[in-house]
Formats: structure tokens, C-alpha cells, sequence
């Protein structure tokens, strides 16, 4: 159980980090241009204020685990990542782009499992 603990934590860190980066230091045009359609509803400030949650949130889930600081911290960085994907499944299903909902399920389901795994 351990193992799985840190595989999906380790994932979600570099998902979250990655994609987080991206959307925060990319313009709104080329958010939409690489795929990210959804972008078009929202203001560039919005995209960067979801774009910065991603990324202290990916932080999060695995830095307090590295420094020996207590799962406290990962526990927050689990739910934001929990709550961020909740209103991405809200958008993309309202949008009707499923495959993008599907993919979102899974985040929100590999939050839900370390949040789950994680002892106080």
C-alpha cells in the first residue's frame, strides 16, 4: 500500500506541477491552442489563479512526504486537487468534452486514494 501511496502521490505531484506551470506562465491563446478549449470561457486572470492552485497543490501532495514534514500539508494539497478537479468535471461535462471528463475522473480519483491512504 505504500508503494501505490508514493507511485500515485509521485504522479500526481509531476501531472499537477507540470500542467500547473504550463497554464501559468502561457498566455490565454496558447492555453486554447494546445488543446485547452475550456480556456475560452474564463478570464486570462482565472486561468492563472486555477494554473497557481495546480501548482502549489502538486507541491504539496509530495514535498511535506519528502521532508519528513507530516502528512498534514499533503492532505490540503489533496483536496485542492480534489476541488480543482471537481469544477473541471463541471466545465468539461458542461461543455460536452467527455474524453476531457474522463480523464479529470481519474485525477480526482487518484486524489481521493492518497487522501484515503494517508494517516494523520
Amino acid at each position: 500500500m505504500i508503494v501505490a501511496l508514493w507511485i500515485v502521490q509521485g504522479l500526481l505531484a509531476l501531472i499537477f506541477v507540470m500542467t500547473g506551470s504550463f497554464k501559468f506562465f502561457q498566455s490565454k491563446e496558447k492555453v486554447i491552442a494546445s488543446g485547452g478549449t475550456w480556456a475560452g470561457d474564463f478570464k486570462p486572470g482565472t486561468i492563472k489563479i486555477i494554473a497557481g492552485a495546480e501548482l502549489i497543490s502538486g507541491l504539496l501532495v509530495i514535498v511535506p512526504r519528502l521532508i519528513g514534514y507530516g502528512p498534514l500539508l499533503t492532505l490540503v494539497g489533496v483536496a485542492c486537487i480534489a476541488l480543482i478537479m471537481a469544477g473541471s468535471l463541471y466545465v468539461h461535462i458542461k461543455r460536452k468534452e467527455y474524453q476531457h471528463a474522463i480523464i479529470n475522473s481519474v485525477f480526482l480519483l487518484m486524489a481521493l486514494f492518497v487522501a484515503y491512504a494517508t494517516k494523520l
